[in-house]
């Protein structure tokens, strides 16, 4: 069952402050791709020019000190370590650890652009928790499955290299949360993790915020919210997926990579998949794909949980200006405790 799209007479009530970033947003996202399939990366470095990325900070800035570490300089693989210097008092002396993917389509952004940083900081000072933020590789220079291989090679390097993080650093407690394209990797990366075995690493929850997922059928939420989707769209979405998916591949969207719960799904009931926390808003032309996800999860007999946020759209979370923002990071932070609290000592 699809989830109910707003009336076409409500209108998305925005704060001008987030109008107006949404307005360049969309001006750059669309300036950026090309007709051919390609990205003009050159927009990226003027991005740069103006400040929109963050460098890490050993000093502690709000409550978080950063660090960034490189697993393979061969394909820029790296982390951005988000540290909080004074957890709440009170809480777990030992941390669970968050391994973040960030959003952008498989094709834009980092962990290093200030919007992912802010956020990450924010998990990592409410939680409390150990943030490792990865900078996957992007489409269409690189194509599927790298970014998959990208996010499940961080699993392992913190499995071998556990010294890396702080020592009260719990990688037996660890959470893959991502949001848009960044969802879709959680899922598939905490698949493939049920699927290997690691000396101390476990990922015991996965925090879907607004996954990127979809499928040959142009379902409800997407065709109806066509012109209401401050950030997504069909003709956006399409291009990513193109840009995505190997050349040769043919443009296939019921791939159980983009379809995770479609007519090629893959049967995860027998895996030890772990509870997942599944985000979806009411202006997001993409809600319809994420709440098929959580009841495909349900119907496979998996721990998860529908988090609706009726009137935000794609992506909502990442402008603090937005209460449901805050809201969002205490629902996250519920989860994770809960989660923690069931793991046998």
């Amino acid at each position: 069952m699809d989830a109910q799209t707003p009336n076409p007479q409500q209108r998305l009530l925005l704060p001008w402050r987030t109008r107006i970033s949404l307005f360049f947003l969309n001006i750059f996202n669309d300036a950026s791709r090309r007709s051919d399939g390609t990205v003009n990366r050159r927009l990226f470095r003027l991005l740069d020019s103006v400040s929109l990325r963050a460098p890490p900070n050993p000093k502690p800035r709000n409550g978080v000190k950063t660090s960034d570490i490189t697993i393979d300089p061969s394909r820029n693989l790296w982390f951005r370590l988000f540290v909080p210097s004074h957890p709440e008092s009170g809480s777990d002396p030992n941390l669970p650890v968050v391994i973040f993917f960030h959003g952008g389509g498989f094709v834009y952004l980092a962990p290093d652009f200030k919007a992912y940083d802010d956020v990450c900081r924010r998990f990592a000072r409410k939680v409390p928790a150990v943030v490792v933020s990865v900078n996957y590789r992007l489409a269409p220079e690189h194509r599927y499955p790298a970014q998959y291989d990208d996010g499940f090679d961080v699993l392992k390097f913190l499995d071998d290299q556990g010294h890396i993080l702080p020592a009260n650093a719990d990688v037996s407690r660890c959470f893959l949360a991502g949001d848009s394209a960044g969802g879709n990797l959680a899922h598939h990366v905490a698949k493939r993790a049920c699927e290997s075995k690691f000396n101390r690493l476990k990922v015991i929850g996965v925090v879907a915020i607004q996954p990127f997922f979809g499928g040959e059928e142009r379902t409800k939420s997407e065709i109806e919210l066509a012109e209401a989707d401050v950030i997504v769209s069909i003709r956006r979405t399409d291009w990513m997926w193109q840009a995505f998916m190997p050349p040769g591949a043919g443009m296939d969207r019921d791939h159980e990579v983009i379809n995770v719960s479609g007519p090629r799904a893959a049967d995860i009931s027998k895996l030890d998949f772990p509870a997942t926390m599944v985000v979806v808003a009411g202006f997001d032309s993409l809600k319809d794909w994420q709440t098929r996800y959580y009841e495909w999860l349900k119907k496979s007999g998996k721990e998860a949980y529908l988090v609706e946020y009726p009137t935000m759209f794609h992506a909502f979370y990442i402008f603090p200006e937005l209460a449901e923002s805050a809201q969002l990071v205490s629902e996250i932070k519920q989860f994770i405790h809960e989660q923690c609290s069931n793991v046998v000592k």
